[in-house]
């Protein structure tokens, strides 16, 4: 099986065929996958460090976009959330004096794109207990126009004095490795069954490139045998 190319000619055998599909898996699968929404820990040790998940993915991944992420916090007792810190993709501030040196960006990096707005809490205290709000200010850049959005997402910190496991987490775990496991099962299954297809489709591209070449050659004895004769 050829391919014909800018005057030349390329042989797809039935390893390179695989090998593109293979190829194209992969990126369809890198690509696809880049972003998945994963919710936040929500218990957190004091005196130890603890990461604060927010992840927004677009909607729309070939879209070019900038964003500025805000964190506001609202402690036990309070009634409205206070800003505590912003990012913009280059610089970030921390602007609540009990979070002075403690907090720092654990999301996306070296973009303004920004879809993972995670960031750490060190030396957690028991003041750290409350809600947490994560505020993506998200500009999707089409050709001919900007639309703003705004994505908030909210955590629910407890702050206790030993790291504790409940059975939901345990069984979550279990079903997250179960569940990876099962889809590359899967795919070593899909991969496996392109191959033997493409490996036939192969066999019989082989077998017409055969008998052409034996009608071909059949054809030139004749007419060989006919100027023999005419001599």
């Amino acid at each position: 099986m050829c391919r014909k190319l800018d005057g030349y000619q390329v042989k797809m055998t039935p390893v390179r065929v695989f090998l593109v599909a293979l190829f194209c898996t992969m990126y369809v699968s890198l690509v696809g996958g880049a972003c998945a929404e994963v919710d936040s820990d929500t218990e957190a040790v004091a005196g130890q460090a603890f990461k604060l998940g927010c992840i927004s993915c677009k909607m729309r991944g070939e879209v070019p976009s900038e964003a500025t992420i805000d964190w506001f916090f609202k402690s036990k007792g309070e009634s409205e959330f206070v800003p505590i810190y912003n990012y913009d993709g280059q610089t970030s501030m921390i602007k609540d004096d009990r979070f002075e040196d403690r907090l720092e960006w654990f999301g996306s990096q070296n973009t303004i794109d920004i879809q993972d707005a995670s960031i750490y809490i060190t030396n957690v205290t028991f003041n750290d207990s409350g809600v947490y709000r994560c505020l993506f200010n998200r500009i999707l850049n089409y050709d001919h126009y900007e639309y703003d959005t705004e994505v908030n997402k909210f955590v629910q910190l407890t702050v206790v004095a030993k790291a504790t496991r409940s059975t939901a987490s345990i069984v979550s775990e279990v079903m997250m490795y179960v569940s990876i496991i099962g889809l590359q099962v899967w795919l070593a299954v899909e991969m496996v069954y392109c191959y033997k297809k493409i490996m036939a489709h192969g066999e019989e591209a082989l077998r017409a490139s055969a008998e052409e070449y034996v009608a071909i050659a059949s054809e030139s004895k004749d007419n060989c045998a006919g100027v023999q004769v005419a001599e």
